[in-house]
């Protein structure tokens, strides 16, 4: 025990002076039990890096189809065309939530939705446009990158033909969604139907290299194993280092209720609180000097361990997420307002920031 405390030791005090970690380094951290010191490294280089804001913006969530061709293992949102409980929105009705949203606060429209066989791209080209000429002013964050590659796939358009498009209807960038884990190893047992991680890296380098930003995410929580976390991390700051294209990386943690997972018995019961932590110290570690912010997702983890995840290396809340019904499908709350995340950043005295989609700030507490 003590020798594994002082190992971590050692690879925690490389990357304080500034050495990028190794995939060894990464899987040794992860399951090494050290976790108070984990946390004050994570710290440390939150302070160096971002300082004491903890940032979030008002935002709020579309889920324009629940129809979905993926049937992934760990979702609990998607359902099968003619199922009763299906629906897909019209652009006309996407507009409505959007005013909707934009009269309680949003300045961001969280757009995403299932892979939905008969949509055309004129359908989303649409609903960008809809949006974009009514509120001009409101940020447009839609698709996934597995969303854009699957519109590629049954249109017969090229990524880089369907991201020009719907930029120039309106998008601005896009959310982090349908990374879950790169690895293919464990790729095919959570994420059946959906493009590989190989493919979701490109859609988002294209999507760099034709100046849309995006965040990114790492589903966490389910039965995968420590080198599959450092893999993801990996390749996500390797990409990082050659666009500079990621905002945010947004570690999500695993819903289980309602899922595939739980309904077969492959998993009882969600991650500790101890891993949840773990996941965001090592986020910053690995990620340190080359993507700044690493987003604690309240929406998964609850409020509480969301203010403790704020001291292993997070500096950011997301949103307020108003409508989110991915998570809510799997049991989660997913009720909050601007005052509710002011009150959670300052009860451990640090300082709220209302943010854009980009991080500027738009207004201080």
């Amino acid at each position: 025990m003590l020798e594994s405390i002082i190992d971590q030791s050692k690879i925690l005090e490389r990357i304080s002076a500034g050495e990028e970690l190794t995939f060894q380094d990464g899987v040794d951290l992860l399951e090494h039990d050290n976790l108070h010191v984990l946390g004050m490294t994570a710290n440390s280089l939150r302070q160096k890096y971002v300082g004491d804001q903890v940032t979030f913006t008002s935002s709020s969530y579309v889920n324009y189809t629940n129809v979905c061709a993926a049937s992934c293992q760990i979702c609990a949102f998607y359902r099968k065309e003619g199922d009763d409980d299906s629906y897909t929105l019209t652009p006309e009705q996407i507009e409505k939530r959007v005013t909707t949203a934009k009269s309680m606060g949003a300045t961001e429209i969280h757009i995403v939705g299932g892979f939905h066989p008969k949509l055309s791209l004129d359908y989303y080209e649409s609903m960008m446009k809809i949006i974009k000429t009514n509120h001009p002013t409101l940020k447009i964050k839609a698709f996934t990158a597995a969303e854009i590659f699957f519109f590629s796939k049954i249109t017969k358009n090229s990524i880089k033909e369907i991201l020009s498009r719907l930029k120039d209807a309106g998008l601005d960038s896009l959310p982090g969604g349908g990374a879950e884990l790169f690895d293919p190893e464990i790729r095919s047992d959570i994420a059946r139907g959906k493009c590989s991680g190989q493919e979701w890296l490109d859609t988002m380098e294209q999507a760099h290299n034709l100046g849309i930003k995006s965040n990114a995410t790492m589903l966490y929580g389910h039965i995968e194993k420590p080198r599959h976390i450092v893999d993801h991390l990996i390749k996500i700051r390797d990409l990082q280092k050659k666009t500079n294209g990621f905002i945010t990386l947004i570690p999500l943690k695993f819903s289980l209720e309602n899922t595939e997972l739980e309904k077969k018995n492959k998993l009882t019961q969600e991650c500790s609180s101890v891993y949840d932590l773990k996941i965001i110290a090592l986020s910053r570690i690995m990620l340190a000097g080359v993507l700044d912010n690493i987003s604690v997702y309240w929406v998964a983890d609850g409020k509480k361990l969301a203010q403790t995840a704020l001291v292993f290396g997070g500096n950011d809340l997301v949103g307020t997420a108003f409508s989110e019904e991915v998570y809510r499908a799997a049991g989660k709350s997913t009720n909050s307002s601007i005052e509710d995340l002011v009150r959670l950043v300052k009860e451990i005295k640090r300082k709220p920031i209302q943010r854009d989609t980009f991080f500027r700030t738009l207004k201080t507490f």
